[in-house]
């Protein structure tokens, strides 16, 4: 079994990106990337905290816009739409999840789709299915250059997804096909899960429930990405997969935390470069 480290080739990109910014600081374009956080909750602040620390230490200008809970769906359009003019930003990242009185797609759909460094807008959707360059959504992403960095190639490989969210289930499924892997994504209504998961040359999992995937649903040598991140009773963090046991059978497997976590805060960073790379080219 070996472990699919993230966190260390998290900080090879990190590096990497940091001289691709010195580069364009040269031409004079500073990346800058505009969040926006809405409400108290804990867990949204703490990644806010540790995108902006990531954007400081390699050289991205970052503003945080924070909202109380019971702001207006108006006035944060308002916001996203002055961003979307303010040339000095150049990716706007809108924390999720949002308050129940706000409309996630409409606020999402705000976001111009050059800006939309999360991969969210319909059109950049749309383009990752037919598999054109666009902005893709920073887990999947992660996953994808984690699995490349490994000598991984999904090509021909039965996989199973399990979550079939539009912020990782789908586009996942999306870039599978795109490599040319034989996909099968489950989600809640799903019958029978150990079935589907049993088949699985990759099995890839996130949808926040710890240990829902145990050692019997999981095939002698497969490879088990852990995209889950769950806070236990004592604090720590945890996936959803029972790492103990399932490791022993696997071929590779991520842990949680150091697996795809830190893989998400570096492809923000690149898809934030990416945008400001489309001032010199416009």
């Amino acid at each position: 079994m070996q472990i699919l480290d993230g966190k260390s080739l998290s900080l090879k990109i990190k590096a990497k990106a940091k001289e691709d910014i010195k580069i364009l600081k040269a031409k004079d374009v500073t990346p800058g990337l505009a969040v926006v956080v809405i409400g108290d909750d804990i867990a949204s602040h703490t990644y806010v905290k540790m995108k902006e620390k990531a954007c400081e230490d390699i050289g991205i200008y970052s503003i945080v816009h924070k909202m109380p809970n019971d702001i207006s769906e108006d006035k944060i359009i308002e916001t996203i739409q002055m961003m979307n003019k303010n040339p000095n930003i150049d990716g706007i990242l809108i924390q999720l999840p949002l308050p129940k009185h706000i409309d996630t797609d409409r606020v999402l759909q705000t976001v111009t789709s050059t800006k939309d460094v999360d991969g969210f807008h319909p059109f950049n959707v749309g383009k990752l299915a037919l598999n054109l360059d666009t902005f893709i959504p920073c887990t999947p992403l992660g996953v994808m250059k984690l699995l490349n960095h490994y000598d991984i190639n999904p090509k021909g490989l039965d996989v199973c997804i399990v979550g079939a969210s539009n912020i990782v289930g789908k586009p996942m499924m999306n870039l599978l096909l795109n490599a040319d892997a034989t996909v099968d994504i489950c989600h809640i209504y799903t019958k029978d899960l150990k079935a589907h998961t049993l088949r699985a040359d990759l099995l890839i999992v996130g949808v926040g429930k710890v240990n829902l995937i145990t050692e019997d649903m999981v095939k002698e040598g497969a490879i088990v990405i852990d995209i889950g991140i769950n806070r236990k009773d004592d604090g720590k963090l945890t996936g959803d997969v029972d790492y103990e046991n399932v490791a022993k059978k696997c071929s590779f497997i991520t842990p949680v935390p150091g697996g795809v976590g830190p893989m998400t805060i570096a492809m923000l960073l690149e898809n934030s470069i990416k945008a400001a790379r489309s001032r010199i080219n416009d």
